[in-house]
């Protein structure tokens, strides 16, 4: 196994034991969020903590990061300390609901790459399958977690599969939320979307901001809207 860090411009990071390798799927949300310097942001399923380190890379006031595998949450700990925003990252190895029921700090921003497998569709790994199953982090306690957790005129950023998230969004509008904006991520031009960027708030909204990110072209290449984008965290 090859146990090199993977470089980003700012920063490195170790993703070889987390359940959740780092993926486009992190990479593009983390990107696509808007935050402001006095945020407080909640990681939830960080994985390796790759999209907190992407938004202190923006700028934050801080990020607490929940993760309920020791591997990742130890990995991501240590992918914090190495970084040079140590002190505004945290990592916490907890289940989120069981965090959400004590915790009594209230967040700006709250970001996930959540579970979206259901029924007989589970990996193969026990590991991946922990990452990526809604048995261990179901969609209403996922959303009855962030409600907890988030502060008044707070947002919820998470990403999904298409298909997915239309489920999700009619367990999001039962609980309370209404979709801000999103965008909608084509892996190849002239395919349909296959991931959705969301971004959820708990306040009436008149206008959805909607957008179509295309990742490749039809030779399979980056779009330069892909490349550019993404300037400021990719080396090359």
């Amino acid at each position: 196994m090859d146990c090199r860090p993977f470089f980003f411009k700012k920063f490195a990071l170790f993703h070889h034991r987390s359940t959740m390798k780092i993926g486009t799927d992190a990479i593009l949300l983390a990107r696509w969020v808007e935050v402001t310097a006095n945020d407080d942001v909640l990681d939830i399923g960080t994985g390796c903590g790759l999209i907190p380190l992407m938004l202190a890379q923006k700028g934050i006031k801080s990020a607490d990061a929940v993760e309920i595998d020791k591997d990742s949450w130890e990995e991501a700990a240590q992918n914090f300390s190495n970084s040079a925003w140590k002190l505004r990252l945290s990592a916490i190895n907890a289940d989120v609901k069981v965090y959400a029921a004590h915790c009594e700090k209230k967040y700006d921003l709250i970001v996930s790459n959540p579970p979206f497998y259901f029924g007989d569709n589970i990996p193969e790994k026990a590991k991946k399958g922990l990452a990526r199953h809604t048995n261990t982090l179901g969609y209403n306690d996922l959303l009855a977690s962030v409600k907890k957790l988030l502060k008044p005129d707070g947002r919820f950023a998470l990403v999904l599969p298409a298909l997915e998230s239309k489920t999700f969004l009619k367990e999001a509008e039962n609980q309370g939320f209404f979709l801000q904006k999103e965008m909608k991520i084509v892996p190849i031009e002239g395919k349909e979307p296959n991931r959705i960027n969301m971004q959820l708030v708990v306040n009436q909204v008149d206008v959805i901001g909607t957008e179509t990110f295309v990742l490749r072209n039809k030779d399979h290449s980056f779009t330069n809207y892909y490349k550019d984008f993404l300037k400021e965290y990719y080396l090359d």
